[in-house]
Protein backbone atom coordinates (compact mmCIF):
# COMPACT_ATOMS: atom_id res chain seq x y z
CA UNK A 1 0.00 0.00 0.00
CA UNK A 2 3.03 2.50 0.90
CA UNK A 3 4.59 1.50 -2.28
CA UNK A 4 1.62 2.35 -4.59
CA UNK A 5 1.02 5.47 -2.63
CA UNK A 6 4.25 6.57 -3.37
CA UNK A 7 4.16 5.59 -7.15
CA UNK A 8 1.17 7.74 -7.68
CA UNK A 9 2.73 10.47 -5.62
CA UNK A 10 6.12 10.22 -8.03
CA UNK A 11 3.61 10.34 -11.32
CA UNK A 12 1.82 13.51 -9.88
CA UNK A 13 5.68 15.17 -9.68
CA UNK A 14 6.88 13.98 -12.84
CA UNK A 15 3.63 15.63 -14.30
CA UNK A 16 5.22 19.27 -13.69
CA UNK A 17 8.26 17.86 -15.31
CA UNK A 18 6.93 16.96 -18.64
CA UNK A 19 8.83 19.46 -21.51
CA UNK A 20 10.11 18.70 -24.93
CA UNK A 21 13.43 20.43 -26.56
CA UNK A 22 14.43 23.29 -28.35
CA UNK A 23 15.44 21.84 -32.14
CA UNK A 24 18.50 23.08 -33.88
CA UNK A 25 17.28 24.13 -37.07
CA UNK A 26 19.89 26.74 -37.96
CA UNK A 27 23.31 25.84 -40.28
CA UNK A 28 21.25 23.61 -42.60
CA UNK A 29 21.33 24.46 -46.14
CA UNK A 30 18.23 26.82 -46.93
CA UNK A 31 17.51 27.05 -43.14
CA UNK A 32 17.48 30.52 -41.65
CA UNK A 33 15.49 32.44 -39.32
CA UNK A 34 13.73 29.24 -38.11
CA UNK A 35 12.83 28.20 -34.64
CA UNK A 36 11.78 24.88 -33.47
CA UNK A 37 10.88 22.95 -30.28
CA UNK A 38 8.85 19.99 -29.41
CA UNK A 39 6.06 19.38 -27.26
CA UNK A 40 5.41 16.69 -25.79
CA UNK A 41 1.37 15.09 -26.10
CA UNK A 42 -0.85 12.64 -24.24
CA UNK A 43 -1.30 9.30 -26.43
CA UNK A 44 -5.42 9.38 -26.01
CA UNK A 45 -6.78 6.69 -24.75
CA UNK A 46 -4.40 3.97 -22.32
CA UNK A 47 -5.62 0.26 -22.47
CA UNK A 48 -3.75 -0.72 -18.70
CA UNK A 49 -3.48 -4.60 -18.16
CA UNK A 50 -2.00 -5.79 -14.99
CA UNK A 51 -1.56 -9.21 -13.23
CA UNK A 52 -2.61 -11.18 -10.54
CA UNK A 53 1.01 -10.53 -8.30
CA UNK A 54 1.49 -7.05 -7.01
CA UNK A 55 -2.46 -6.16 -8.26
CA UNK A 56 -1.99 -2.66 -6.50
CA UNK A 57 1.20 -0.96 -7.21
CA UNK A 58 1.61 -2.63 -10.79
CA UNK A 59 -1.59 -1.24 -11.60
CA UNK A 60 -0.59 2.40 -10.07
CA UNK A 61 2.44 1.95 -12.29
CA UNK A 62 0.10 2.08 -15.25
CA UNK A 63 -2.76 4.41 -14.21
CA UNK A 64 -0.22 7.03 -12.30
CA UNK A 65 1.78 8.00 -15.03
CA UNK A 66 -0.92 7.37 -18.09
CA UNK A 67 -3.08 10.01 -15.95
CA UNK A 68 -0.08 12.26 -15.08
CA UNK A 69 0.91 12.29 -18.82
CA UNK A 70 -3.04 13.31 -19.78
CA UNK A 71 -4.33 10.57 -20.73
CA UNK A 72 -7.52 8.70 -19.99
CA UNK A 73 -7.08 5.00 -18.96
CA UNK A 74 -8.89 2.18 -19.18
CA UNK A 75 -7.81 -0.80 -16.52
CA UNK A 76 -8.57 -4.09 -17.02
CA UNK A 77 -6.79 -5.69 -14.00
CA UNK A 78 -6.06 -9.65 -13.88
CA UNK A 79 -9.02 -12.05 -13.31
CA UNK A 80 -7.85 -13.73 -10.07
CA UNK A 81 -7.09 -10.20 -8.36
CA UNK A 82 -9.34 -7.50 -9.66
CA UNK A 83 -10.56 -6.10 -6.57
CA UNK A 84 -7.98 -3.43 -5.37
CA UNK A 85 -8.38 -2.20 -9.04
CA UNK A 86 -11.91 -1.79 -8.60
CA UNK A 87 -10.86 -0.01 -5.10
CA UNK A 88 -8.79 2.49 -6.30
CA UNK A 89 -10.80 3.53 -9.33
CA UNK A 90 -13.52 4.50 -6.79
CA UNK A 91 -11.19 6.12 -4.70
CA UNK A 92 -9.79 8.43 -7.84
CA UNK A 93 -13.01 9.35 -8.70
CA UNK A 94 -13.94 10.50 -5.51
CA UNK A 95 -10.81 12.14 -5.15
CA UNK A 96 -11.97 14.29 -8.49
CA UNK A 97 -10.79 12.57 -11.76
CA UNK A 98 -12.97 12.98 -14.61
CA UNK A 99 -15.60 10.13 -14.85
CA UNK A 100 -13.86 9.60 -18.70
CA UNK A 101 -10.19 9.68 -16.94
CA UNK A 102 -10.63 5.97 -15.82
CA UNK A 103 -12.66 2.79 -16.29
CA UNK A 104 -12.32 -0.62 -14.86
CA UNK A 105 -13.17 -3.60 -16.82
CA UNK A 106 -13.24 -7.31 -15.47
CA UNK A 107 -13.16 -10.32 -17.49
CA UNK A 108 -11.51 -12.55 -19.79
CA UNK A 109 -7.81 -11.37 -21.24
CA UNK A 110 -9.42 -13.07 -24.42
CA UNK A 111 -12.35 -11.57 -24.21
CA UNK A 112 -12.02 -8.22 -22.95
CA UNK A 113 -8.39 -7.95 -23.08
CA UNK A 114 -8.26 -8.40 -27.19
CA UNK A 115 -11.54 -6.26 -27.49
CA UNK A 116 -9.17 -3.17 -26.42
CA UNK A 117 -5.77 -4.16 -27.77
CA UNK A 118 -7.55 -4.68 -31.37
CA UNK A 119 -9.79 -1.31 -30.91
CA UNK A 120 -8.25 1.47 -32.79
CA UNK A 121 -9.75 3.93 -30.78
CA UNK A 122 -6.76 2.88 -27.89
CA UNK A 123 -3.52 4.20 -28.90
CA UNK A 124 -1.05 2.82 -26.09
CA UNK A 125 -1.02 -0.41 -24.54
CA UNK A 126 0.70 -1.15 -21.65
CA UNK A 127 0.90 -4.55 -20.89
CA UNK A 128 2.46 -6.77 -17.67
CA UNK A 129 1.92 -10.49 -18.11
CA UNK A 130 3.53 -13.42 -19.56
CA UNK A 131 5.61 -14.07 -22.99
CA UNK A 132 3.24 -15.58 -24.53
CA UNK A 133 0.01 -13.30 -24.33
CA UNK A 134 2.48 -10.35 -24.92
CA UNK A 135 3.24 -11.98 -28.23
CA UNK A 136 -0.51 -12.16 -28.98
CA UNK A 137 -1.37 -8.49 -28.59
CA UNK A 138 0.81 -7.63 -30.48
CA UNK A 139 -0.12 -9.73 -33.09
CA UNK A 140 -3.83 -7.81 -32.99
CA UNK A 141 -2.39 -4.48 -31.59
CA UNK A 142 -1.94 -3.10 -35.40
CA UNK A 143 -0.45 0.62 -35.08
CA UNK A 144 -0.29 1.37 -31.32
CA UNK A 145 2.21 2.31 -28.70
CA UNK A 146 3.07 -0.84 -26.88
CA UNK A 147 5.12 -1.12 -23.50
CA UNK A 148 5.38 -5.06 -22.60
CA UNK A 149 6.56 -5.98 -19.20
CA UNK A 150 7.05 -9.69 -20.19
CA UNK A 151 8.18 -12.98 -18.47
CA UNK A 152 12.37 -13.66 -17.16
CA UNK A 153 14.33 -15.99 -16.13
CA UNK A 154 16.45 -14.34 -13.93
CA UNK A 155 20.07 -15.16 -12.73
CA UNK A 156 22.15 -14.76 -10.10
CA UNK A 157 25.32 -15.52 -10.43
CA UNK A 158 28.10 -16.08 -7.15
CA UNK A 159 31.66 -15.54 -7.75
CA UNK A 160 34.24 -18.12 -5.44
CA UNK A 161 34.98 -14.08 -3.68
CA UNK A 162 31.12 -13.64 -2.58
CA UNK A 163 30.16 -13.86 1.06
CA UNK A 164 28.43 -17.21 0.68
CA UNK A 165 26.38 -17.48 4.01
CA UNK A 166 24.75 -14.01 2.82
CA UNK A 167 23.86 -15.22 -0.73
CA UNK A 168 22.66 -17.72 1.02
CA UNK A 169 19.61 -15.51 3.28
CA UNK A 170 18.77 -13.95 0.00
CA UNK A 171 18.46 -16.31 -2.06
CA UNK A 172 15.93 -17.56 0.39
CA UNK A 173 14.35 -14.09 0.00
CA UNK A 174 15.06 -13.77 -3.78
CA UNK A 175 13.74 -17.49 -4.96
CA UNK A 176 10.76 -17.72 -2.78
CA UNK A 177 9.20 -14.46 -1.91
CA UNK A 178 5.31 -14.59 -3.44
CA UNK A 179 5.92 -18.16 -3.51
CA UNK A 180 8.45 -17.88 -6.27
CA UNK A 181 5.53 -15.64 -8.43
CA UNK A 182 7.75 -13.24 -8.68
CA UNK A 183 9.19 -11.80 -12.62
CA UNK A 184 12.44 -10.83 -11.14
CA UNK A 185 12.21 -13.75 -8.75
CA UNK A 186 15.72 -15.91 -8.91
CA UNK A 187 15.60 -18.96 -10.86
CA UNK A 188 19.03 -20.09 -11.41
CA UNK A 189 21.84 -20.17 -9.46
CA UNK A 190 25.16 -19.93 -11.11
CA UNK A 191 28.11 -20.67 -8.73
CA UNK A 192 31.56 -21.18 -9.07
CA UNK A 193 32.25 -24.44 -9.42
CA UNK A 194 34.38 -24.28 -6.65
CA UNK A 195 31.95 -22.95 -4.37
CA UNK A 196 29.67 -25.08 -5.67
CA UNK A 197 28.83 -27.59 -2.73
CA UNK A 198 29.78 -25.34 -0.06
CA UNK A 199 27.03 -22.61 -1.05
CA UNK A 200 24.78 -25.61 -1.58
CA UNK A 201 25.08 -26.43 2.20
CA UNK A 202 24.53 -22.85 3.18
CA UNK A 203 21.40 -22.57 1.14
CA UNK A 204 19.47 -25.74 2.19
CA UNK A 205 18.77 -25.12 6.04
CA UNK A 206 17.62 -21.31 5.10
CA UNK A 207 15.40 -22.67 2.39
CA UNK A 208 14.20 -25.66 4.92
CA UNK A 209 13.12 -22.99 7.50
CA UNK A 210 10.69 -20.92 5.49
CA UNK A 211 7.08 -21.36 7.25
CA UNK A 212 4.66 -22.43 4.83
CA UNK A 213 1.14 -21.63 5.11
CA UNK A 214 -2.07 -19.76 5.03
CA UNK A 215 -1.05 -16.22 4.60
CA UNK A 216 -3.05 -14.70 6.96
CA UNK A 217 -0.85 -15.80 9.61
CA UNK A 218 1.85 -13.52 11.49
CA UNK A 219 4.30 -16.35 11.18
CA UNK A 220 3.50 -17.16 7.46
CA UNK A 221 6.68 -16.54 4.97
CA UNK A 222 5.10 -18.04 2.07
CA UNK A 223 1.94 -19.14 0.80
CA UNK A 224 0.32 -20.91 -1.86
CA UNK A 225 0.48 -19.88 -5.30
CA UNK A 226 -2.25 -18.33 -6.95
CA UNK A 227 -3.95 -21.78 -8.40
CA UNK A 228 -4.16 -25.08 -8.26
CA UNK A 229 -3.10 -25.72 -11.70
CA UNK A 230 0.28 -23.19 -11.78
CA UNK A 231 1.20 -25.50 -8.62
CA UNK A 232 0.23 -28.56 -10.24
CA UNK A 233 3.22 -27.53 -13.14
CA UNK A 234 5.41 -26.42 -10.90
CA UNK A 235 5.64 -29.84 -9.37
CA UNK A 236 5.48 -31.63 -12.69
CA UNK A 237 8.46 -29.69 -13.95
CA UNK A 238 10.54 -30.31 -11.10
CA UNK A 239 9.65 -34.09 -11.52
CA UNK A 240 10.74 -33.72 -14.80
CA UNK A 241 14.32 -32.30 -13.43
CA UNK A 242 14.76 -35.20 -10.87
CA UNK A 243 14.22 -37.61 -13.59
CA UNK A 244 16.50 -36.72 -15.67
CA UNK A 245 19.49 -36.71 -13.20
CA UNK A 246 19.15 -33.51 -10.86
CA UNK A 247 19.14 -33.58 -7.17
CA UNK A 248 16.68 -32.29 -4.89
CA UNK A 249 17.86 -32.02 -1.08
CA UNK A 250 14.40 -30.45 -0.18
CA UNK A 251 11.06 -29.38 -0.98
CA UNK A 252 9.58 -30.76 -4.09
CA UNK A 253 5.99 -31.57 -2.68
CA UNK A 254 2.76 -30.14 -3.41
CA UNK A 255 -0.29 -30.21 -1.41
CA UNK A 256 -3.18 -28.51 -3.49
CA UNK A 257 -2.34 -24.89 -4.48
CA UNK A 258 0.83 -24.89 -1.81
CA UNK A 259 4.06 -26.31 -3.37
CA UNK A 260 6.95 -26.53 -1.19
CA UNK A 261 9.98 -24.36 -1.39
CA UNK A 262 12.65 -26.97 -2.95
CA UNK A 263 16.44 -26.28 -4.33
CA UNK A 264 17.11 -28.66 -7.39
CA UNK A 265 21.19 -28.92 -7.70
CA UNK A 266 23.11 -30.49 -10.77
CA UNK A 267 20.73 -29.03 -13.39
CA UNK A 268 21.21 -27.96 -16.70
CA UNK A 269 20.09 -25.77 -19.58
CA UNK A 270 17.72 -28.81 -21.22
CA UNK A 271 15.66 -29.16 -18.16
CA UNK A 272 12.49 -26.76 -17.64
CA UNK A 273 13.12 -25.86 -14.48
CA UNK A 274 16.24 -23.74 -15.93
CA UNK A 275 15.30 -22.97 -19.62
CA UNK A 276 11.66 -21.17 -19.03
CA UNK A 277 9.81 -19.18 -16.77
CA UNK A 278 9.05 -21.45 -13.88
CA UNK A 279 7.05 -18.88 -11.90
CA UNK A 280 6.98 -20.43 -8.56
CA UNK A 281 9.12 -21.31 -5.61
CA UNK A 282 11.83 -23.64 -6.60
CA UNK A 283 15.43 -22.50 -7.31
CA UNK A 284 18.32 -24.62 -9.86
CA UNK A 285 21.56 -24.52 -9.06
CA UNK A 286 23.76 -24.59 -11.96
CA UNK A 287 28.15 -24.95 -11.92
CA UNK A 288 30.19 -22.35 -13.84
CA UNK A 289 34.28 -22.89 -14.45
CA UNK A 290 35.00 -19.11 -14.60
CA UNK A 291 33.78 -16.17 -15.20
CA UNK A 292 33.28 -16.87 -18.67
CA UNK A 293 31.47 -19.22 -17.79
CA UNK A 294 29.41 -17.80 -15.30
CA UNK A 295 28.39 -14.99 -18.25
CA UNK A 296 27.59 -17.57 -20.92
CA UNK A 297 25.19 -19.39 -18.23
CA UNK A 298 23.81 -15.72 -17.65
CA UNK A 299 22.77 -15.04 -20.76
CA UNK A 300 21.81 -18.45 -22.12
CA UNK A 301 18.05 -17.66 -22.29
CA UNK A 302 15.53 -16.02 -24.32
CA UNK A 303 14.63 -13.44 -21.34
CA UNK A 304 16.21 -10.59 -19.95
CA UNK A 305 14.46 -8.59 -17.31
CA UNK A 306 16.79 -8.74 -14.05
CA UNK A 307 20.26 -10.20 -12.69
CA UNK A 308 22.12 -10.33 -9.57
CA UNK A 309 25.72 -10.82 -9.33
CA UNK A 310 28.02 -11.42 -5.99
CA UNK A 311 31.32 -10.51 -5.92
CA UNK A 312 34.07 -8.56 -4.57
CA UNK A 313 36.00 -7.41 -7.72
CA UNK A 314 35.41 -4.56 -9.16
CA UNK A 315 36.74 -5.86 -12.88
CA UNK A 316 34.26 -8.53 -12.92
CA UNK A 317 31.78 -6.48 -11.51
CA UNK A 318 32.29 -4.13 -14.95
CA UNK A 319 32.27 -7.39 -16.75
CA UNK A 320 28.76 -8.67 -15.50
CA UNK A 321 27.62 -4.54 -15.48
CA UNK A 322 28.58 -4.79 -19.44
CA UNK A 323 28.19 -8.21 -20.60
CA UNK A 324 24.71 -9.80 -18.73
CA UNK A 325 22.21 -9.42 -21.30
CA UNK A 326 19.18 -7.52 -18.69
CA UNK A 327 17.62 -4.81 -18.36
CA UNK A 328 19.07 -4.36 -15.04
CA UNK A 329 22.32 -6.03 -13.58
CA UNK A 330 22.58 -5.98 -9.49
CA UNK A 331 26.30 -6.28 -8.10
CA UNK A 332 26.37 -8.13 -4.86
CA UNK A 333 22.45 -7.89 -4.55
CA UNK A 334 19.96 -10.75 -6.02
CA UNK A 335 17.83 -9.89 -8.91
CA UNK A 336 14.38 -9.25 -7.29
CA UNK A 337 15.06 -5.33 -6.62
CA UNK A 338 13.58 -2.54 -7.92
CA UNK A 339 12.99 0.88 -7.20
CA UNK A 340 9.74 2.52 -7.94
CA UNK A 341 11.30 5.33 -9.58
CA UNK A 342 13.55 3.51 -11.52
CA UNK A 343 13.68 2.53 -15.48
CA UNK A 344 12.21 -1.22 -15.07
CA UNK A 345 12.28 -3.19 -18.24
CA UNK A 346 13.64 -5.94 -19.90
CA UNK A 347 15.53 -7.37 -23.26
CA UNK A 348 14.59 -9.95 -25.65
CA UNK A 349 11.31 -12.17 -24.53
CA UNK A 350 11.30 -10.01 -21.56
CA UNK A 351 9.77 -6.92 -23.47
CA UNK A 352 9.76 -3.75 -24.86
CA UNK A 353 10.11 -0.02 -23.41
CA UNK A 354 10.08 0.98 -19.98
CA UNK A 355 8.27 1.82 -16.62
CA UNK A 356 8.65 4.22 -13.75
CA UNK A 357 6.69 7.35 -13.91
CA UNK A 358 9.17 9.07 -15.60
CA UNK A 359 10.21 6.53 -18.02
CA UNK A 360 6.77 5.46 -18.79
CA UNK A 361 5.13 8.94 -19.09
CA UNK A 362 7.46 9.27 -21.97
CA UNK A 363 6.47 6.26 -23.16
CA UNK A 364 2.77 7.34 -22.66
CA UNK A 365 3.30 10.44 -24.45
CA UNK A 366 3.97 11.81 -27.75
CA UNK A 367 6.47 14.22 -29.50
CA UNK A 368 5.21 16.76 -31.73
CA UNK A 369 7.48 19.29 -33.32
CA UNK A 370 6.74 22.99 -33.59
CA UNK A 371 8.58 25.20 -36.34
CA UNK A 372 8.08 28.98 -35.82
CA UNK A 373 9.46 30.65 -39.29
CA UNK A 374 10.16 34.08 -38.83
CA UNK A 375 9.53 36.84 -41.79
CA UNK A 376 12.89 39.14 -42.16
Amino acid sequence: MERAANTLELSAEEARRISGELLPLDGGPGVQNKLGFTLRIPCGVVAAITPFNFPLNLVCHKVGPAIAAGNSVILKPASDTPLVALKLVEILLQAGLPENGINCLTGRGSVVGNALCSDARIRKISFTGSREVGQAITQIAGLKRVTMELGSNCPLVVMPDADLEKVAKITAIHGYSNAGQVCISAQRVIVADEKYDEFAECLVPHVESIVSGDPLQQQTEMGPMVRERDARRVHEWVQEATAAGARMPCGGERDGAFMQPTVLLDTDHDMKVVHDELFGPVVALLRATDIDDAIRLANDTRYGLSAGVFTQDIDAAIRFAREIESGSVHINWGPMWRSDAMPYGGLHDSGMGKEGPHYAIREMTESKAVVIHQNV
